[in-house]
C-alpha cells in the first residue's frame, strides 16, 4: 500500500477507486429502481379511482411487508417521521419525558421525539456499526440516573427517560442484544428507528422487530420507494389496531357517521403510494443482492488506498447496505472536504455524514453525554454513489 503524500492525492484516490465501480461518466447518491410492476399496480390503482387511504393496496402492502420483515403486523404511514412518531406515541413517551437518540443520526429522529412533547437525550455513537455505544451508554446510565416506581429518572433534571430509539445507520444493525439489555436493566422502552434498513438483519431477525415498535422509511431515496412513506412494525396486536385509529383521525368506524374518539392524526399512507411499495417490494430481494454485490466491489476498489477503508456490515449482521460508506483515518479527516469537493464537481456525488444533533439551536438545551465518539465519526465519514443499479452491471 503507497503511502498518500497531500490531500489532493487521496481526492484522486477516492474519485478513482469510485469511477472503477461506477463504470459511469456521473453517479448520484442513491436513485430509485423501477424494474417491476409499478407501471401496472399504479395504472390499477388510477383505474380504480381509489388513490388515497381506503384501498387494496394499502392492505396487501402491510400484509407482504409484515411477512417481509417478519413482523405480525406493519400499518402503513405516510412517511418516516410519522411513523417514527406514532412508534413512540405506543410506546408511552409523554410530555416532558426523555428518548436517548444517538447524536448520530438524521434530525427526523429528534424532530420525532420533540412532537410528543418530549425531550431528545443525545448519547454517543461507535465506529463497529455507527449506532449506540453500548458500554459507553451503560456505564452513563448507571452514574447518572435511578430507579423510582418502575421508572429511569435522570437525576439531573429528574424527568422520566421513557424510551430509547437507536437508529440503524445506513442500514448497519445496531447492537440490538445489548440495546435489549438496557432496556431492561434500566426500564426504558425500545423503539427502533429503521428508516434506513428495511432488508438489514440482525442474527438473522429483521431490525425494527427487536423493539415494541419499529418504523420504516420509504422515501424517494430509499432502498424501496414509494414515493413517500413510512410503515409501523410491531408484534402486537393492540398497539397495531390502535396504531391503525390513530393514524386515521381516530375515526369509529360507521357506515355514514363521522364521530372521532380522541385527537389523533391524518398519517395513513395513501393507496397510490401503496400501489408502488407493493411493486417494489417484488423487486426488494433483487435490490438488496444488488447493493451487497456493489459493497464488495468497493471494498475490492477502496483497498489498496491508504488512509481510507471501506465499511462492511457488523459481525453477524447482514446489512442492505442502503448508503455505501468510506472512513477515513483520522490523520486525514482534514482531506474530508477536498474529497467531497472533488467528488461532486467530477460529477459523482458524494456527502458527509449529517450534523451531530447537539449543535442545532432547537437542541441546545437537550441533555447529552460525552459524544466524542460521534464527533470522531462525524469528521470523518463520506457517503459514496449508491444505487441499486450500480451493481447491477449499469
Amino acid at each position: 500500500m503507497n503511502p498518500v503524500r497531500n490531500p489532493e492525492e487521496l481526492a484522486d484516490k477516492v474519485l478513482g477507486a469510485i469511477k472503477a465501480v461506477a463504470g459511469l461518466d456521473s453517479a448520484m447518491l442513491h436513485e430509485p429502481t423501477f424494474q417491476g410492476n409499478e407501471w401496472k399496480y399504479l395504472k390499477e390503482c388510477l383505474d380504480s379511482t381509489f388513490v388515497s387511504s381506503v384501498g387494496k393496496f394499502v392492505d396487501q402492502f402491510e400484509v407482504e411487508l409484515a411477512s417481509y420483515t417478519g413482523a405480525k403486523y406493519a400499518v402503513a404511514m405516510v412517511n418516516g417521521s410519522a411513523a417514527l412518531h406514532m412508534a413512540l406515541l405506543l410506546a408511552g413517551v409523554v410530555r416532558d419525558d426523555e428518548v436517548l437518540i444517538p447524536a448520530l443520526t438524521f434530525v427526523a429522529t429528534a424532530n420525532a421525539v420533540t412532537y410528543c412533547g418530549a425531550i431528545p437525550h443525545f448519547v454517543d455513537s461507535e465506529k463497529q456499526t455507527f449506532g449506540i455505544d453500548i458500554d459507553k451508554l451503560s456505564a452513563y446510565l448507571q452514574a447518572n440516573t435511578l430507579q423510582e416506581g418502575g421508572n429511569c429518572i435522570n437525576r439531573v433534571t429528574r424527568r422520566v427517560i421513557r424510551a430509547i430509539a437507536p437508529m440503524h445507520v445506513f442500514g448497519h444493525p445496531s447492537n440490538l442484544e445489548g440495546l435489549l439489555k438496557i432496556s431492561k436493566d434500566y426500564n426504558i422502552a425500545l423503539v427502533e428507528d429503521a428508516a434506513e434498513s428495511l432488508g438489514s438483519q440482525y442474527c438473522g431477525r429483521h431490525t425494527g422487530t427487536f423493539g415494541i415498535v419499529g418504523a420504516l422509511s420509504f422515501n424517494g431515496n430509499k432502498t424501496i420507494t414509494t414515493g413517500g412513506g413510512g410503515a409501523l412494525l410491531t408484534n402486537s396486536l393492540e398497539l397495531a389496531r390502535l396504531a391503525k385509529h390513530l393514524s386515521t383521525t381516530a375515526k369509529i368506524p360507521h357506515q355514514w357517521e363521522y364521530s372521532h374518539d380522541c385527537v389523533a392524526f391524518n398519517y395513513r399512507m395513501p393507496n397510490l403510494n401503496a400501489a408502488l411499495g407493493c411493486a417494489q417490494l417484488e423487486i426488494l430481494p433483487k435490490l438488496i443482492e444488488a447493493k451487497r454485490k456493489l459493497a464488495l466491489e468497493y471494498r475490492n476498489s477502496f483497498s489498496g488506498i491508504e488512509g481510507v477503508s471501506f465499511k462492511l456490515e457488523p459481525e453477524n449482521c447482514r446489512s442492505n447496505y442502503w448508503l455505501q460508506t468510506i472512513i477515513l483515518d483520522s490523520k486525514h479527516a482534514n482531506t474530508r472536504d477536498r474529497i467531497l469537493e472533488k467528488t461532486n464537481q467530477s460529477g459523482f456525488m458524494t456527502r458527509p455524514v449529517w450534523n451531530l444533533l447537539h449543535k442545532f439551536k432547537q437542541f441546545a438545551n437537550s441533555p447529552k453525554m460525552d459524544l466524542s465518539g460521534a464527533i470522531d465519526l462525524e469528521k470523518t465519514l463520506i457517503n459514496i454513489p449508491s444505487s441499486a443499479h450500480l451493481g447491477m452491471g449499469n
